[in-house]
């Protein structure tokens, strides 16, 4: 219940700062955990990204500040952080489908979008194959590519690099390098509060690969690791139950260290995967 709490102490952080630049860094402190895993749990959890939340709820209240004030249009975007009337007006009729000029006008629908909050609710039976591990630190070489702060902005760079790793011949170079544990292919988000956010396509290897490819150590780390079959789409789908379901009754919370996806069987059609989430105890 904690950590259900804590989560709903950041809705409270985000309705005092509305009008305000919303820290995402204050938001994860909040929560206990790094910006990274915050915006991914906050995702899972609210159905949303999180940057999208934060826009429903200034758009739903610049739609009352515009009904019910004699405020100008240009003051009340730049109230809600809009340096432009553009990115205000194209900010404000994604979410109410109409610009804010027509929202001013008496009889105009709208859309509301009130806060939300957090609690544990009674889901399906469904059981969640995992166990829990103490891993001393291990090195990874492969490549990688720098990741964007706002996570939602990501979702099309990492299945494009996954693409091209299979095509210009990555995948083939490194698996023969992977000596030891995890023994598969490896999807690393290295997006903690120190470091550059970077995800690595590579594997767990001791081989000395020169200045050829990218290197990284994993900290050493307790996991919690779950076992998976299927395709790239139910892998998403375990990650998602795993911190919505399993997660928030748990008694740990995410530790400031990467998530890592490790494809045993790299076959896209029928894939045997694990996911290793970071974990401490509450």
């Amino acid at each position: 219940m904690e950590w259900i709490e804590k989560l709903n102490k950041t809705i409270s952080y985000i309705e005092e700062h509305l009008a305000e630049k919303i820290s995402y860094d204050e938001l994860a402190h909040i929560a206990c955990c790094s910006t990274y895993h915050f915006q991914r749990m906050f995702a899972y959890m609210a159905g949303i990204p999180l940057s999208e939340y934060i826009r429903r709820r200034r758009m739903s209240l610049a739609a009352i500040d515009l009904q019910s004030g004699t405020e100008k249009i240009i003051d009340i975007g730049m109230k809600y952080g809009y340096s432009s009337p553009t990115a205000f007006n194209r900010a404000f009729q994604s979410v109410h489908g109409i610009a804010p000029s027509m929202a001013k006008k008496g009889g105009t629908p709208m859309k509301s979008y009130p806060p939300i909050s957090f609690k544990i609710t009674v889901k399906g039976v469904e059981e969640l194959n995992y166990r829990i591990e103490e891993k001393a630190a291990f090195r990874i070489v492969g490549v990688s590519h720098p990741l964007d702060k706002e996570i939602e902005n990501n979702f099309a760079a990492v299945p494009q690099m996954w693409q091209n790793a299979a095509i210009n011949g990555t995948l083939e170079k490194i698996t023969p390098l992977m000596n030891n544990q995890p023994m598969g292919v490896l999807g690393v988000s290295v997006c903690n509060d120190k470091e550059e956010w970077r995800y690595f396509i590579a594997v767990s290897s001791s081989a000395d690969t020169g200045n050829s490819l990218d290197e990284y150590t994993v900290p050493a780390c307790t996991w919690a690791i779950f076992s998976g079959t299927g395709t790239g789409v139910s892998i998403q789908e375990l990650e998602q139950r795993i911190i919505t379901e399993w997660l928030p009754t748990s008694g740990f919370e995410f530790d400031n260290a990467p998530d890592i996806e490790v494809y045993l069987n790299p076959d896209p059609n029928n894939m045997q995967y694990e996911v290793w989430l970071p974990i401490r105890k509450v």
